[in-house]
């Protein structure tokens, strides 16, 4: 409990204590100025920050809330005679402001431990010394040392040591990870064993620790359609129950022979219960607790709109390499025509030695031999097919069947499965077919479980977008159960099909590694970027990002989602039923102040109560 929240308790206490003991005193029969003032002793003790809230916000015009509704019937309670009644309203009042606080900050510290990643200093090593900075104050390409038990302070790659890292902060997992020279390290992770040596790659803001902590920090700007309703709702509820009241005072007074006094009783009772708070308080705070539990587990929603979006989804569509594949391809076979092998890797290898594709790295790593750059001429890239590129002053072409039959090489496809890379080159007598390499991607080990378990938390079909062949993607949907899959697509088509499911009425949710898929991301109707730790592309296109590279968090993400709507629906439903109902209630004189006020906090505190089970992880 913070400092504030314990003394608004001793307030809650003391004015408790006050009324009891009065109950016990014949205040009754001092004169009523007295009796004011003796009252006004607890009532100020526990309700002036109310009152004073209530009269700066009728200065600023922008008065019609809780707080205003409290004022107007503790006062008038006052006024009418009914001191111990005014001071409880007020009491039970700060009892519910106090109970929604500790869920508030319950909430927060799930957001605090994510905050708690950002590193205070960092160690500079300058002309051979140390120098403590801030980190903001690092260069790139500076060193900087790591000790153990301090926070990794910017990205970078360890240059000398080697010790465990605890990256739970930003992938929500708990497992060490082990780091050596070569390796890339992010900031916010903890060093646990030995001090290393880390050469920055980014500046502290383009770090990851900044980046996430701005994503957070960011995330309850962006309202689900819920929390809009119930922003437009209280702003024209509050001065209809004002109005309604002064009716009810007024059909009272005029048309019965309650009295001006009981009139006003009945009004004020109308006001205490119609305070909207369980509603105004409940529903942000569900999501924010959503949004608390999902950057637990390295599930990190920008906004509680995104949320609401992933409770909705039937749909997932996946982008196959390094989303349901590792991304990391090795060539499986080589099938020369009319040529050795070894030559036909050392074309492909030539050609592709400029692209950073995963394909063109997995020929140059078999070539495994020294590349002479200076026999490699232009070489132009063509979209979705391969590239051309002079080597040795003749033209060679290297890509998939569609560039095959653009040249009219005499090719055929190859019998395995996998990616297949062809090689032709111009001759005088046309295109020369030279062969061709089968490089196949490695499924991830958790991706038919993790598609499974999609299913389980609801989701109707799964889609997988590839710009394999037909061959590939056949085989990787039927080991993963993935029900349609399409191949051979460029990108510019996977936004076409993406377009086409959406078409449908679907909700659909897109799942790419957020690098080269920011346009599928964008347009879906939530965009989820996996493994996304240290992707620039993914963080500015997705809307939920994963922070490590396990498909499982999909599922979870949505077992999140969908729990907090249940929770949320569930405080509206019930809140407005209970309001309703007590409101009829109190108008028609069948309960009174201190029932009315019961029923407004019991329902505040039941939904706060309720909001705070989105806080916890639901089970598979």
């Amino acid at each position: 409990m913070s400092k504030k929240q314990r003394k608004t308790l001793i307030r809650i206490l003391s004015s408790a204590a006050l009324l009891v003991v009065f109950h016990f005193l014949p205040i009754e029969d001092l004169h009523r100025v007295f009796q004011v003032l003796i009252y006004l002793i607890p009532y100020l003790i526990v309700g002036y920050d109310v009152v004073l809230g209530a009269f700066k916000k009728i200065k600023s015009g922008d008065f019609l809330d809780e707080e205003f509704l409290m004022m107007i019937a503790t006062i008038g309670a006052m006024a009418i005679g009914d001191y111990p009644e005014a001071t409880a309203v007020m009491l039970f009042y700060q009892l519910g402001e106090l109970f929604q606080s500790i869920a508030v900050g319950k909430s927060r510290k799930s957001i605090a431990a994510m905050m708690d990643i950002c590193p205070d200093e960092a160690i500079v090593l300058r002309d051979g010394k140390e120098e403590v900075v801030d980190p903001s104050e690092v260069k790139v390409g500076e060193t900087v040392l790591v000790k153990p038990g301090e926070k990794v302070p910017i990205d970078g790659i360890v240059v000398s040591g080697s010790s465990t890292l605890n990256t739970a902060a930003l992938t929500g997992e708990s497992l060490p990870v082990d780091v050596s020279a070569g390796s890339k390290i992010y900031s916010g992770s903890i060093n646990l064993t030995s001090a290393i040596q880390v050469m920055t790659t980014t500046a502290y803001e383009n770090s990851t620790v900044a980046r996430i902590l701005e994503l957070v920090e960011n995330s309850t700007d962006k309202k689900a359609r819920s929390e809009k309703f119930i922003t437009r709702f209280a702003h024209y509820y509050t001065p209809i129950v004002v109005i309604l009241a002064v009716l009810i005072v007024a059909g009272c007074a005029l048309f019965t022979d309650m009295g001006i006094a009981k009139s006003i009783y009945r009004g004020l009772i109308f006001l205490v219960v119609s305070c909207p708070c369980a509603l105004v308080v409940s529903v942000p705070l569900s999501f924010f607790g959503g949004i608390g539990a999902a950057s637990r587990r390295g599930i990190l929603v920008k906004g509680s709109n995104y949320l609401e979006a992933l409770a909705d989804i039937d749909t997932v569509v996946f982008d196959k390499t390094g989303t349901i594949t590792r991304g990391s391809f090795a060539v499986d076979a080589v099938h020369p025509n009319e040529i050795d092998a070894d030559i036909l890797i050392d074309i492909a290898a030539l050609a592709e030695s400029r692209s950073h594709h995963p394909v063109a790295e997995s020929i140059v790593a078999a070539h495994g031999k020294h590349i002479d750059s200076s026999r490699l001429g232009d070489v132009e890239e063509l979209s979705g097919r391969g590239l051309r590129a002079v080597i040795d002053n003749m033209n060679y072409y290297v890509g998939n069947g569609k560039l095959m039959e653009e040249i009219h090489a005499d090719f055929h496809e190859c019998h395995l499965p996998g990616t297949v890379v062809h090689v032709a080159r111009d001759t005088s007598s046309g295109s020369e077919y030279l062969g061709h390499i089968v490089i196949n991607d490695e499924l991830k080990p958790d991706s038919k479980d993790a598609i499974a378990d999609l299913r389980r938390a609801g989701v109707k079909e799964v889609v997988m977008l590839t710009g394999d062949n037909e061959n590939v993607a056949k085989k990787v949907a039927s080991e993963v159960g993935i029900d349609t899959y399409f191949a051979g697509l460029l990108p510019a088509h996977k936004v076409d099909k993406l377009e086409g499911l959406l078409g449908e009425n679907r909700h659909v949710a897109f799942v790419g590694d957020g690098i080269n898929d920011a346009p599928v991301l964008t347009r879906a109707d939530v965009g989820i970027a996996m493994g996304a730790l240290g992707s620039d592309a993914a963080i500015e296109a997705a809307d939920v990002v994963l922070m490590d590279d396990r498909l499982p968090k999909i599922a979870e993400a949505v077992r999140i989602a969908r729990k907090t709507l249940r929770i949320v629906k569930e405080n509206i439903i019930f809140s407005l039923l209970v309001k309703v109902a007590v409101m009829v209630l109190g108008a028609l004189g069948i309960v009174g102040m201190r029932f009315a006020v019961f029923g407004d906090v019991g329902v505040l505190i039941l939904a706060i109560l309720n909001s705070v089970r989105a806080m916890r992880v639901p089970k598979k």
